[in-house]
């Protein structure tokens, strides 16, 4: 996606933290389709941080960008689509991956997107399939993590709730 500046809708009342000095984040977007499903993408089997295992899109954020910034940034990176705007904060939590990396702080959004999403760009070098998943298919989403690593399928179980809860 080339090199862009565009303005990105953010709803009243979500939380857009700032990175304190030293501190590493990532940000994640659970994006719906119109028929209320939520997209994921499969991590490839070499990726270092979780391989194989079901994703939302998103990424770190890098020094000096904020995370509005990253998730535009990463959702025309990893799917050629347009952040449009952001619609709910779903949740803050922090974890540790086995790269040495220590800590990360992670704040996941449920965004909306402009693009074709019946065909996704993924970038296939990191990424294997893709795939919308409904309540039905939620299980899915616990595919080659261990119990109490369920982030990515909380997270979208949460955001599909969510939406039915929606007037």
């Amino acid at each position: 996606m080339p090199d862009e500046t565009y303005e990105v809708a953010v709803d009243d009342g979500v939380d857009v933290p700032v990175p304190a000095e030293g501190e590493v984040w990532a940000v994640g977007a659970v994006v719906l389709g119109a028929d209320g499903r939520a997209f994921a993408q499969r991590r490839g089997p070499r990726r270092r941080l979780f391989p194989d295992c079901w994703d939302v899109v998103g990424g770190h954020v890098e020094p000096g960008e904020g995370l509005i910034d990253t998730l535009a940034r990463e959702v025309g990176e990893e799917t050629g689509w347009r952040l449009c705007r952001v619609r709910r904060l779903l949740g803050i939590s922090a974890w540790t991956g086995d790269d040495g990396a220590g800590t990360r702080r992670e704040a996941d959004y449920l965004v909306e997107v402009e693009g074709d999403l019946d065909h996704p760009a993924l970038e296939w070098s990191k990424h294997t399939a893709y795939d919308w998943f409904g309540p039905d298919d939620l299980p899915r989403l616990k595919e080659n993590r261990a119990p109490g690593e369920y982030l990515v399928h909380d997270l979208i179980a949460r955001a599909l709730r969510d939406r039915r809860d929606e007037p």
